[in-house]
């Protein structure tokens, strides 16, 4: 449900009431006075606030609620409005910094939301389901419609079902809140507070699951690029839907919110088919060579007579998927993992139970190891990569040409990746270069291994400065293949490297700014087909 979500700063204010509501109940139930009652429910919490730590949220419910006794005590109950002004506005004048933190601006706005909209969502969603549905629907709702623009000046995802995941999860809030707050005072005595921290475990367990499965459900957010202009198309979205949803007397209104809704939801549905079961229709059939544009990370597919060989898989999955229904790759014959960082492999569950045979650089850890073995339950095969393993991918040739077996000097990581070349029919000479650093890329061309010159060369780590620049001079390569994310914090591609691609005559071409990337080969020449070909 991502970092911030309505869901959070609604639970932070269910919080503090319930804690004010279990004290102001039990001092009731001694026979306390209403002073007695209000002072000892602030106090509690106070205690909670310091318990939970003093979140911008936190401070915001926890202030409200300390206004809602007050007046109680003053006999002058307030609208919670009201009180919400108040609150926000003194928060703010005692330190103006909380305007700047998302956690406060999104829970005051949910609180809003709760106190504003959710009243009239109700309404509007009786017309369409029984009241109980409606009534726990309009809450999550209200959040969701005014959270979604300030999450989106922040947040490069969009949830879609966060209002069916609160509304799932919300119930067991006050329960785990409840118990584990027991827990806390109960801890003089270790064996009641050890219960009461058993019991709470199930509840907490309800919410985390459903977070995490609900995350985890294909087409559950929708990238966005985060800024102003996500912000106004996700606030013109959410009025749109209120409108629909309120229904409003202007017939003008509801029928340009309408139009709205249908334009939105076309949009998405082709752009859901074009990545998806008609992904392949967009991009040419005969490609042989494929840079995934997976962001900051490598993926790399290569074909010949009907086989098909991936080197890494990228950091994300769900960009792995996209790139395989895009090039209409359903198998992987070899799968190979130059080293095992997450922006080599972090795509790997994306072909788990579809691989033949993986090619992959040394293991050093129990998480590598797993990652193996889920490949070898899916049917795959394993094969250390190292200098002079080699073998046939359907008309064309693979050979490893780094790194030494058993290297002391570079036992494993990026000094280690698993570089290999490919030629054959239909597939330019081509050469992978993985992560490779500057001291083991000159080692690599001492060697004489290399057998250039090739046509296409993958740069290695992603265009960093850390090249041998005499290795790209004994390649004079036609092509240069850069796997990079867009905006990424390291500077890759280096102007050096680029620098130096173009003094020795290669192409560059970059996921970043292309997209993804195909070569193939037509009368003898390399055609090369961009995604995001740049204007003529």
């Amino acid at each position: 449900m991502g970092d911030f979500s309505p869901l959070d700063v609604k639970l932070d204010g269910a919080n503090c009431a319930i804690v004010v509501a279990a004290v102001f109940w039990l001092v009731a139930l001694a026979g306390g006075g209403r002073t007695t009652r209000i002072v000892l429910s602030l106090l509690a919490l106070g205690a909670f606030v310091v318990l939970v730590t003093p979140e911008p949220s936190v401070i915001r419910a926890a202030v409200m609620a300390a206004l809602a006794m007050l007046t109680i005590l003053l006999g002058r109950p307030s609208a919670g409005l009201a009180m919400l002004s108040v609150t926000v506005c003194a928060l703010l004048v005692i330190d103006p910094w909380l305007s700047a933190t998302p956690g406060f601006a999104l829970s005051a706005a949910a609180t809003g939301a709760l106190l504003v909209l959710s009243r009239p969502l109700l309404r509007g969603l009786s017309r369409w389901m029984p009241e109980p549905l409606a009534l726990a629907l309009s809450v999550p709702l209200a959040a969701q419609i005014v959270c979604g623009p300030i999450v989106a000046l922040f947040s490069d995802q969009q949830s879609i079902i966060g209002v069916v995941a609160n509304l799932i999860a919300a119930p067991a809030a006050p329960i785990a809140t409840v118990i584990g707050l027991l827990a806390c005072l109960a801890a003089p005595i270790p064996a009641l507070a050890d219960l009461f921290a058993a019991a709470a475990w199930l509840p907490a367990a309800w919410i985390s699951v459903t977070a995490t499965m609900s995350a985890g459900l294909p087409g559950a957010t929708v990238a966005v690029v985060a800024g102003p202009v996500a912000a106004a198309v996700v606030g013109v979205l959410s009025t749109a839907a209120t409108v629909l949803l309120v229904r409003p007397r202007s017939r003008w209104l509801r029928a340009g919110s309408a139009l709205v809704i249908i334009v939105a939801v076309g949009l998405t549905g082709g752009r859901m088919l074009l990545t998806g079961p008609l992904a392949a229709m967009t991009t040419p059939e005969d490609w042989t060579i494929a840079a995934c544009d997976i962001g900051q990370g490598d993926a790399v597919l290569i074909r010949s007579a009907g086989r098909t060989a991936l080197i890494d898989t990228g950091p994300d999955p769900e960009a792995m998927q996209t790139c395989l229904a895009a090039t209409a790759t359903s198998h992987i014959d070899l799968l190979v993992l130059t080293h095992f960082d997450l922006d080599h492999v972090g795509g790997t569950s994306a072909v788990e139970g579809r691989v033949g045979t993986v090619l992959h650089g040394p293991v050093t850890s129990d998480d590598e190891r797993r990652m193996l073995e889920r490949l070898v339950s899916g049917g795959a095969r394993l094969v250390q990569g190292e200098v002079g393993v080699h073998g046939e991918l359907g008309d064309a040739e693979w050979r490893v040409v780094w790194p030494e077996p058993d290297s002391a000097a570079f036992p494993s990581g990026n000094d280690a990746s698993v570089v290999i070349d490919v030629q054959g029919s239909g597939v330019p000479r081509t050469l992978l270069l993985g992560d490779l650093s500057a001291v083991p890329q000159r080692q690599l061309l001492a060697s004489g291994r290399l057998r250039g010159p090739y046509t296409v060369v993958k740069v290695a780590h992603h265009g960093s400065k850390d090249q041998a620049p005499a290795l790209y001079e004994a390649a004079r390569a036609q092509i240069a293949l850069i796997g990079v994310g867009a905006g990424n914090d390291y500077g890759h591609p280096r102007i050096e490297t680029l620098s130096l691609l173009d003094a020795v005559g290669a192409r560059t071409y970059r996921t970043d700014e292309d997209g993804l990337i195909l070569l193939g080969r037509r009368d003898d020449e390399i055609v090369v087909w961009l995604e995001r070909a740049p204007p003529p």
